[in-house]
């Protein structure tokens, strides 16, 4: 059965990684911060949307994976998941479009849709680049960037949409939309650089995962700067504590998540080589959840 039992069963702590669930809650932990920090009230078919998105960006990024790799290249337990149920995983993810394609035709505004329909266009060509047409070239931009970029205003577009007035003057929209998302920029800001230091920890634990499976990546293409790929998270955190120096309110509570954040993810990558790349990749994306343990404690 394609050599299914190559990498053993997997742990329990594994499964959130394995279905492509981390990324989603890390995605709406997010959007609702951002909500707060543009003071707009998100209506439930925005985060219900923005979790079945990501879901299927990740979960069709690992098919197509799943679909070029041999089983016997294959060195992880969510390659191995989508190659073993690869036609279950499509006709869920069928479904899963379906529904959100129902969903925003019923409940999204046409506005929402444009703005919806502009992000899925570079996030339709980074698939493309990355998974056919630039895959191995060594000059392309690297795919943590994008993933970094295209996650964080994901993320963002639904309260960026909605806390911008229905109809913008031509004149002044510079003017308009500078100052209703002031309060964003700080904190977009900071979580894009979290996505980012956690993308290029992940490429820094599984070089060998990407060698393999035959596609570039940060820590390779600057393997020589490894001691400063690890710095990333101690650096991001010094940053995060110094926008929250000052300020109250959810623009303080931004800085202090992603200073949490940042700082776990330092402690990750301590731990990664004694707990093992298994583990650490099981783990990173909970590190980016603190705004709903802010939330929470609120």
């Amino acid at each position: 059965m394609l050599k299914s039992l190559q990498l053993g069963k997997p742990q329990w702590w594994q499964w959130l990684t394995i279905l492509s669930l981390d990324a989603p809650l890390v995605a709406l932990a997010w959007q609702a911060l951002f909500a707060r920090s543009l003071n707009v009230e998100l209506p439930w078919p925005q985060p219900v949307l923005l979790g079945l998105a990501v879901w299927i960006i990740y979960a069709a990024d690992r098919w197509i994976e799943g679909w070029r790799l041999s089983p016997e290249t294959v060195l992880t337990q969510r390659h191995q998941f989508y190659i073993l149920w690869r036609w279950p995983v499509f006709i869920v993810g069928l479904a899963v479009f379906l529904t959100g394609l129902w969903l925003a035709v019923i409940w999204i505004p046409g506005r929402e849709w444009a703005a919806s329909t502009v992000l899925a266009l570079p996030t339709a060509v980074y698939l493309l680049s990355h998974q056919f047409f630039h895959r191995e070239y060594p000059g392309r931009i690297p795919k943590e960037l994008c993933i970094a970029a295209l996650f964080a205003l994901g993320t963002a577009l639904a309260p960026i949409v909605l806390a911008l007035p229905a109809r913008l003057q031509w004149q002044s929209t510079g003017e308009i939309i500078s100052s209703r998302l002031a309060a964003l920029w700080i904190p977009l800001g900071l979580f894009g650089l979290l996505c980012l230091v956690n993308l290029v920890l992940i490429s820094a634990w599984e070089t060998e995962v990407d060698t393999q499976h035959g596609q570039t990546s940060l820590a390779l293409q600057f393997s020589h700067r490894r001691g400063l790929i690890r710095s990333l998270p101690w650096l991001l955190a010094c940053l995060g504590a110094a926008t929250s120096v000052g300020t109250h309110g959810i623009d303080g509570v931004a800085g202090i998540c992603a200073t949490l954040s940042a700082l776990l993810l330092g402690v990750l990558d301590s731990l990664e080589p004694h707990i093992g790349r298994a583990a650490a990749r099981a783990c990173v994306d909970l590190t980016l959840l603190t705004p709903a343990v802010a939330f929470f404690c609120l």
